[in-house]
């Protein structure tokens, strides 16, 4: 079903024109990314089709009825209501409907009711009628349903009566978050969900949107989040929108051949017409040659000449490097304890850095990552232990706070102040690396958005040559060509680096160590994200297992009968399941296998093959069946071997 189309829309900011001609369709599942550069347009266009600004040509077509739910970047939950209270009002509707219930419950058991029949089959057809409109609506359900959003949003340990005025920044935007996903619109359309969110509670959060009945329209800069959750990328580039079926590292593929064979077509245009205008130009005035001339001049005139493909777009370009080498031991923490004031956030934190390595500081949101961070590069005191530094560490530290800069400086000063022996061409130099070019060096710092400060706070970084870089959350507020260049830079960083990141795809990159921070200590994981989340789950595994046997061995013989009982049943539950399963995926393999057939036979028509846009649409569908079909294959495999 077709929840919403957007057709021919133009959007100007004064003079300016952000969007044109925009065409996008949203039906039911699916599961759209909006990707871009900052400044592309994508949140504009976001607040268009929620109906929070305005358009001047073009039109919006919705079913009624159809409901639209809008999460904006940051965009805190402002109450002064308890956290459960105000979750609650997602269900004003339904409570209503239970207040009705239980009026219609004392009006039946009511004597002068029961004395009068009719009017007792009244009351309980009306209330069989309410009870089952409360069922299909959920009404036995919705405070479990916030329970588990609660949970999945890390709130878990939180008193519910607590007021969300108290609450922070980050926290009241989690908290708008889940009271959106409790409304379950028809339309999803969210900007940025995955800021203020640890790895854990974004793990949650994809599970959730995979399994979402609506259709997700999402801006996000994380990509390995985009991989789990969307299966079509619209990409806004230049004021235009361009559509690619599969995820995002699909979108990277498809984008890289689309341009590749766009650039071999117009450079082969590009010659053909070179060669026409040379020979019109040496035949025209030639009797012999010139009625051959005259007619290479018509066919140039016709020649419906193409643009050079979109993809040339600037991007920022940069390195690090050292000034001198470090020695190979480059820090030593033992027994650290960390925190403000007497008030201790995590401690009994112990470990060692050596040089070269890239180490991943992970754990959940409030356990002291960022603390940490500061008090390595002592703008913290340790509350206790000792942190040890290597022979010449110079150390580079990037603050996720130096990307809301507030100087009054303008660009070119906030670096020539610091290297003031730097003259203002290598200053400028260094400045258009990071996109600074012209008046824009001439800016004062704290207009700057924050995909500028991030990029001017790298540079103050690059000038500095340390041998030992930490970096918290770097990529925060970086588009992702941004990002993909800092990670290429960092790649080829030949000193040792020590960062905090929520983002997974960063971290498989950069990270040669994982060392995981709890409230007791740190614990350190060889390899990168996705090694240190399976060796995450084969201890989890394992210790379920000690657990289980330490029951069995615990238990009296009626408890091991029982016991057995369980077990055997819950075998027995599990092979249904399983059967169930394989009967799923080989109705689904079927289909799919179906679908390509088709789109092969499609391919074969003229007047499909002669379409260009139609044979990148039908070979998209065919890409994506195919990697799904390759999964459910191997998904098959697996259980069909159990």
């Amino acid at each position: 079903m077709i929840l919403l189309q957007v057709n021919q829309l133009s959007k100007y900011f004064g003079a300016d024109l952000i969007l044109s001609n925009i065409k996008l369709e949203l039906q039911t599942r699916d599961r759209i990314a909006l990707v871009g550069r900052n400044g592309a347009g994508k949140s504009t266009l976001l607040k268009i089709i929620a109906g929070r600004m305005s358009y001047d040509q073009g039109e919006i077509i919705k079913p009624k009825g159809v409901s639209i739910g809008y999460l904006a970047q940051d965009s805190g939950l402002e109450s002064a209501m308890s956290i459960w209270d105000e979750m609650l009002t997602v269900f004003d509707p339904l409570r209503k409907m239970e207040t009705e219930l239980r009026s219609l419950e004392a009006k039946m058991s009511d004597p002068s009711t029961l004395e009068d029949s009719r009017l007792y089959n009244k009351i309980l057809n009306e209330y069989d009628q309410l009870q089952l409109q409360f069922k299909e609506d959920g009404g036995y359900q919705y405070e479990a349903d916030i329970r588990s959003v609660l949970h999945g949003l890390n709130f878990q340990s939180f008193d519910y009566t607590t007021k969300i005025s108290s609450l922070s920044g980050g926290q009241k935007t989690r908290l708008a978050l889940g009271k959106l996903l409790l409304k379950k619109p028809d339309i999803l359309i969210l900007d940025e969900p995955t800021n203020h969110l640890d790895i854990d509670t974004l793990s949650w959060l994809e599970q959730y949107l995979q399994g979402y009945e609506g259709a997700i329209l999402i801006v996000s800069h994380d990509r390995y989040f985009l991989d789990k959750v969307v299966n079509q990328v619209h990409e806004l580039s230049r004021m235009h929108i361009q559509k690619y079926l599969g995820n995002y590292s699909v979108y990277l593929e498809k984008n890289a051949e689309m341009y590749e064979q766009q650039m071999k077509q117009f450079e082969k245009q590009q010659d053909e017409i070179a060669k026409l205008q040379e020979f019109v130009q040496r035949n025209l005035a030639r009797a012999s040659t010139t009625k051959r001339a005259q007619s290479r001049r018509k066919k140039l005139e016709k020649m419906d000449v193409m643009d050079r493909p979109l993809g040339d777009e600037k991007s920022a370009s940069f390195s690090f490097d050292i000034e001198r080498q470090s020695g190979n031991d480059v820090l030593k923490a033992e027994n650290v304890a960390i925190g403000y004031g007497n008030e201790k956030v995590s401690e009994a934190i112990s470990f060692r850095l050596t040089r070269g390595e890239s180490i991943a500081l992970v754990g959940p949101n409030g356990v002291g990552k960022s603390t940490l961070l500061k008090t390595i590069v002592k703008k913290l005191p340790a509350l206790a232990g000792d942190i040890h530094y290597g022979s010449n560490v110079s150390i580079g530290y990037y603050d996720q706070e130096q990307a809301e800069l507030t100087s009054n400086k303008r660009v070119l000063n906030e670096l020539w102040d610091e290297y003031p022996s730097m003259n203002e061409k290598e200053i400028r130099t260094i400045l258009g690396n990071f996109l600074f070019t012209g008046d824009d060096v001439l800016k004062t710092v704290s207009t700057l958005s924050g995909g500028q400060k991030a990029r001017l706070a790298l540079a103050k970084l690059m000038i500095e040559n340390a041998n030992f870089l930490i970096l918290d959350e770097p990529t925060n507020h970086l588009d992702l060509d941004s990002k993909e260049i800092l990670e290429n830079a960092l790649v080829d960083y030949p000193g040792t680096i020590l960062f905090v990141s929520h983002d997974r795809y960063f971290i498989n990159r950069i990270a040669t160590k994982v060392i995981e921070l709890d409230k007791h200590g740190a614990s350190e994981f060889l390899g990168d994200y996705d090694y240190f989340i399976e060796k995450k789950q084969e201890i989890k595994e394992l210790r379920a297992l000690e657990e289980k046997e330490k029951g069995f061995a615990d238990a009296t013989p009626a408890k091991q009968d029982k016991n057995a009982f369980r077990q055997d049943k819950e075998a027995k539950k599990l092979e249904r399941q399983r059967m169930r399963r394989i009967e799923e995926i080989e109705e689904t393999i079927e289909k799919l296998e179906e679908k390509i057939s088709e789109n092969e036979q499609l391919l074969c028509e003229p007047n499909i093959y002669q379409d260009h846009e139609k044979v990148l649409e039908i070979n998209g569908e065919n890409n994506l069946a195919k990697i799904q079909l390759e999964a459910l294959m191997e998904e098959w495999a697996e259980l069909a071997e159990n």
